[in-house]
């Protein structure tokens, strides 16, 4: 489904995307779609759009991996046991 985009934009710009839209005998939905593919693609291909390096990271962790499966295994050992008796 397609949203609404409002933006403020240079009139060049327009101007830009009016030319581009009648040149290439597209709509200027389009030629703006895409513009914003290719520089996606151009982002990814830089290693620019690592979504792994780029979002908060839940799964770094501050102790070595061995003490949170430890703590994990603990856990849910302890409750295994509680729900035993």
């Amino acid at each position: 489904m397609d949203k609404i985009l409002s933006a403020r934009v240079d009139e060049m710009i327009l101007n830009k995307i009016s030319f581009l839209a009648q040149k290439l005998h597209v709509s200027k939905k389009k030629v703006i779609e895409e513009a914003v593919q290719l520089y996606a693609q151009k982002m990814e291909a830089a290693g620019d759009m690592n979504v792994f390096v780029q979002t908060s990271g839940a799964w770094k962790r501050k102790g070595p991996i061995g003490q949170t499966v430890a703590h994990a295994k603990s856990a849910f050992r302890k409750s295994v046991e509680r729900h035993r008796q």
